[in-house]
């Protein structure tokens, strides 16, 4: 191919042999773009693609730089439709001394690398794929390419666009995302904002709002950068007391929060700004900014108070590694570079040599929390370290993905909006107006999926040690299917979980944080699926993701999305993982051998009906308000009442479900006995129903919300009575009374808490425990049934109870023997709960039999 007056070739290598025994998390191939000026690689995976293009400055190593950027990728983009990609190239031939012809001939190659990429690239014209000339394909169609901004490209989407556009490309100008007419990432300090949801997480659960409370900060950055600048300024009570860049070292040790922030301001408004800039007379005594070419930097008693060292004065280097070990409340990475190694790791490990003489080990870290706002800023086994010693952090991939979020909204608004202007509905200037409108509601899409994303790393690690098991075996599932590389992503193997467990200890939020990429990912994949898709009630998921003057504008227009499957799949995986845990899917398939979309369909019935989303709405309200540990308790609650409704409604309706018809079916009646159900409650339940009830109150949780999470536990049931209730010629309000009131009499009740505190040791103890559940739920709905269909039996529910314990008065007296004996044990094997069902079970068959 010929770009100009020079040729570019292009060759393609098939991974994961890119780089000896660095094996790449999902099947990858490179493109290779040769060039007397350039050479440049792009890797990509999966049928729809989309990352960064970075303009390298490692002309030795630029493939590994690439490398560990797409394993990022892959991870981060776990939130959004595709799978990650991920570019890079060097320029040959770059002027030196003249910064105008250096950017000109970078721009000509970054030309170049988009012009080769899109030579290979499927294209669509009028809704038919047109695959590229002369090209063997050895993949199926594939016209899903995006760009996006990176180091060194930050300004060049106009330029790529521009490509896409002369050459035809069906995504115009929203093949590179962030352009004239797009979202501005550092005007709207998307990165920087997302990063800081996940700061404000880590501070709340340790009991201070750094909104309101003053807190110290060290970073690594300047004010001109995007992540640093918007990130310092995201709070008014950040004490910076110390950051650095490349060129130099400044240090503040004791500033004065007010002026300290509005200088900040100051430098962030300035066209390009460095340390120097800052006002020397607002630093506070003893504080400076310092070169980091000095030969030797003189230590201020102030610094050296601060610092804890005895010198007078330090090399930059030496200054630096103290200032990394120095205390302060966060450490926030908005620059480039890797900081922190774990202690076994050696810095060639890590693949970062500029750095190796500042470089510390995660275990000498003293902040409380760090904030990656920037890609790279620790290895993934310091990340690990630092969380195994205390310390409160994800990843990079967690933290800064309201970036590539915010470019996936803009992509997708494109589509659509791009699809009504060619049908003459829209010209181009209301086009580019509405996306400039909508820039807030996208920025607040966006931060919702960071905070709920990191919210659900926060339940995971509340309950971590619980499931613990449960991960062990996702790991095995995935690491057996090809899906996983527990090594390649410092996963713990089986004898570091079997140890972890004898220390009482789970896996940490980092290990975590990849487990939930990898699982948000797989989902996507297995619910993108026509078959549950193009479902009338499932498709409605679609309009949870564009702002809502498009959803009441151009409703239509977005269900025939072009993308509309993936973004159906996208929603839905994430919001089943972030409300219902990491192992949720992998746990009912393994119980009931449901399919993945099954399983999804079963908790869209559940979350509608319960109306979890107005529950757990209610209780993230209660941020700051009442303690985190208690917001966490209560959603565990939640979760436990959807996770049984949905394991309910596959056992019960596995081949039935039809979410709308479900839902329409349940969600009267569940609203009814939710409501009610402090009334229908009986005796030592009742009790303990109050008794939540009244602590959660005290404990400043509105009446409502304490009436609903109090009853969370028993609410599932509701789904079997009103079944109960279909099977007989009883109102709701009679069977509800009857279901709880056979509960109290057999005390059931007390059966199902022992049932529900039993601690499972293997999986098949807690498959046991899942079965006797739902053979004891099975067994109350029938006993029910069988009472309301009695013949000839007295109207008052005592009387006729009584009639009823007259009739089977034998096996009554089993049963009661039975629980005496499990009482009187103190630690019960499973055998004992299973013959305690048989001899339920007798009870209800014979209930059954009488009227029939």
């Amino acid at each position: 191919m010929e770009h100009g007056a020079y040729k570019s070739y292009i060759a393609f290598k098939l991974l994961p042999n890119l780089i000896p025994n660095v094996p790449l998390p999902v099947p990858m191939f490179e493109i290779f773009v040769y060039s007397p000026r350039i050479e440049g690689v792009h890797l990509r995976g999966g049928k729809v693609a989309r990352g960064g293009l970075r303009w390298s400055d490692r002309n030795e190593d630029y493939r590994t730089e690439v490398l560990g950027l797409v394993k990022a990728q892959q991870v981060k983009n776990a939130v959004i439709v595709p799978v990650g990609a991920k570019g890079g190239f060097v320029a040959k031939q770059l002027p030196q001394g003249d910064r105008d012809a250096f950017m000109k001939e970078g721009i000509a190659c970054y030309q170049i690398f988009i012009s080769a990429l899109l030579d290979v690239t499927d294209n669509l014209v009028e809704g038919k794929v047109v695959p590229p000339k002369n090209t063997v394909r050895h993949d199926e169609d594939d016209y899903y390419l995006v760009v996006a901004a990176d180091k060194g490209t930050a300004t060049f989407s106009d330029i790529a666009n521009q490509i896409s556009i002369d050459r035809g490309h069906w995504l115009g100008d929203a093949f590179a995302s962030g352009g004239s007419q797009g979202y501005d990432h550092k005007k709207m300090g998307i990165t920087a904002r997302g990063a800081w949801v996940s700061v404000q997480r880590h501070f709340k659960e340790l009991g201070h709002d750094i909104q309101s409370e003053p807190f110290t900060c060290i970073g690594v950055g300047d004010m001109s950068g995007d992540v640093f600048g918007n990130g310092m300024l995201l709070s008014d009570q950040t004490k910076l007391v110390a950051a650095f860049n490349h060129l130099h070292i400044f240090i503040d040790p004791n500033p004065d929060t007010e002026k300290s922030f509005e200088e900040r301001t100051r430098l962030f408004a300035l066209p390009r700004s460095s340390w120097e800039d800052y006002d020397a007379k607002l630093i506070s005594k003893g504080g400076g900014i310092f070169r980091r070419d000095a030969k030797s930097i003189k230590l201020s008693p102030q610094i050296k108070e601060w610092l804890k060292l005895d010198e007078d004065a330090l090399a930059p280097n030496a200054l630096l590694n103290e200032i990394l070990r120095a205390e302060a409340d966060l450490l926030w990475f908005g620059g480039i570079g890797t900081y922190i190694k774990s202690k076994a790791e050696v810095n060639a490990d890590v693949g970062d040599k500029a750095n190796d003489g500042i470089r510390i080990n995660a275990e000498q870290l003293k902040v409380r929390v760090v904030g990656e706002g920037a890609n790279l800023g620790m290895t993934q086994r310091s990340r690990i370290e630092f969380a195994e010693h205390g310390g409160r952090l994800n990843t990079d991939f967690i933290d800064n993905a309201a970036g590539v979020d915010c470019s996936d909204h803009e992509v997708n608004i494109k589509i659509l909006l791009d699809g009504i202007l060619s049908a003459g509905d829209l010209t181009d200037k209301q086009r580019n107006k509405l996306l400039h409108d909508m820039t807030d509601a996208v920025s607040e899409h966006v931060l919702r999926h960071n905070y709920r994303q990191t919210q659900a790393l926060s339940l995971a690690c509340h309950q971590s040690l619980e499931r613990v098991e449960e991960y062990r075996r996702l790991m095995n599932s995935m690491e057996s299917a090809g899906k996983l590389n527990r090594e390649l992503e410092f996963l713990p193997s089986e004898e570091q979980v079997v140890e972890r467990k004898s220390r009482q200890h789970g896996l940490t939020r980092p290990e975590l944080s990849v487990l939930i990429s990898y699982v948000k990912g797989d989902l996507k994949e297995l619910l993108n699926d026509e078959s549950f898709t193009r479902d009338d009630y499932v498709a409605q998921e679609v309009m949870r993701v564009f702002p809502e003057r498009l959803t009441k504008k151009y409703a239509e227009q977005i269900y025939t999305h072009q993308l509309r499957s993936e973004i159906i799949a996208t929603q839905v995986a994430n919001d089943m993982v972030n409300h219902m845990g990491i192992t949720f899917v992998e746990r009912l398939q393994t119980s009931t051998g449901a399919s993945a979309t099954s399983v999804a369909m079963a908790y869209l019935v559940a979350r509608d009906v319960f109306k979890l989303d107005y529950w757990w709405e209610a209780i993230e309200a209660l941020d700051f308000v009442i303690p985190a540990e208690l917001q966490l308790d209560m959603m565990v609650k939640l979760r436990s009442l959807m996770r049984r409704a949905s394991r309910w409604l596959i056992r019960n309706r596995r081949s039935e479900i039809k979410v709308m018809s479900d839902i329409e079916r349940f969600a009267k009646g569940v609203e009814h006995i939710s409501r009610n159900l402090s009334k229908y409650l009986k005796g030592s339940v009742k009790d303990r129903w109050e008794e939540r009830f009244n602590t959660l109150v005290s404990q400043g949780v509105p009446e409502q919300l304490a009436t609903f999470v109090s009853g969370a536990s028993f609410a599932y049931t509701a789904l079997g009575i009103i079944e109960a209730h279909e099977n007989s010629n009883a109102s709701l309000e009679r069977v509800a009374e009857v279901y709880y009131s056979i509960g109290d009499y057999l005390d059931l009740n007390w059966f199902a808490q022992q049932i529900d505190s039993l601690s499972p040791a293997t999986h098949w103890q807690a498959l046991a425990r899942e079965a006797f559940r739902e053979d004891l739920d099975w067994q109350q709905r029938a006993l029910t049934v069988g009472l309301l269909n009695m013949k000839g039996a007295p109207k008052d529910m005592d009387k006729r109870i009584n009639t009823w314990l007259e009739q089977h008065e034998e096996l009554v007296s089993r049963w009661q023997h039975t629980l005496t004996e499990l009482k009187a044990t103190k630690d019960a094997e499973y055998a004992m709960y299973s013959v305690a069902l048989r001899e339920l079970l007798d009870i209800a068959q014979s209930t059954t039999h009488a009227t029939s």
